[in-house]
C-alpha cells in the first residue's frame, strides 16, 4: 500500500490487512475516510479506515484469487475444478453481481448456459 496508514504497523492493522486484503480493500488514514468507508478503532482511537470495493471490483478480485490459487488462468482448469470456482464463487454472492454469469462465463472460457448447468447441478444435490 503505498498511501498506507501511518499506524500501518500497528498490530491491529497488521491483524486486519490479511482480511482487508482477501476483499479487495485499502486502508487509508482514518481522518482520510470518506462515505462508506469503515473506521476501525483500537482502544478507543481510530486506527485505520477501509474502503471496501464496489461489488463488480469484488467479483474481478476474487476471480483474480481463484486464478492465483489455481495457478493458470481459469479458462485453462479441468471440468471438475471449474464446478468447484463456480461453488466457491456462488458461496461468495458472485451470481448476485449484474452480469455476474457472464462475467465467470468469460473467465472460465464457458457459455453463460455452462455456469448455469454448473449451478443447477449443485441444486439437484441438495434435494
Amino acid at each position: 500500500m503505498g498511501d498506507e496508514p501511518h499506524a500501518a504497523r500497528h498490530p491491529f492493522v497488521v491483524a486486519v490487512k490479511p482480511l482487508v486484503d482477501a476483499m479487495g480493500g485499502a486502508m487509508v488514514e482514518p481522518e482520510q475516510a470518506q462515505g462508506d468507508d469503515v473506521v476501525l478503532a483500537w482502544e478507543g482511537e481510530d486506527v485505520v479506515a477501509v474502503r471496501l470495493p464496489h461489488l463488480s471490483d469484488s467479483l474481478d478480485h476474487l476471480l483474480a484469487e481463484l486464478e492465483r490459487r489455481h495457478g493458470v488462468p481459469l479458462a485453462e482448469l479441468d471440468r471438475r475444478s471449474k464446478q468447484s470456482v463456480v461453488r466457491i464463487l456462488e458461496t461468495r454472492g458472485a451470481f448476485s453481481v449484474r452480469h455476474g454469469v457472464e462475467t465467470v462465463a468469460g473467465a472460465l472460457g464457458v457459455s453463460r448456459f455452462t455456469v448455469y448447468n454448473y449451478l443447477n447441478r449443485d441444486d439437484s444435490r441438495s434435494d
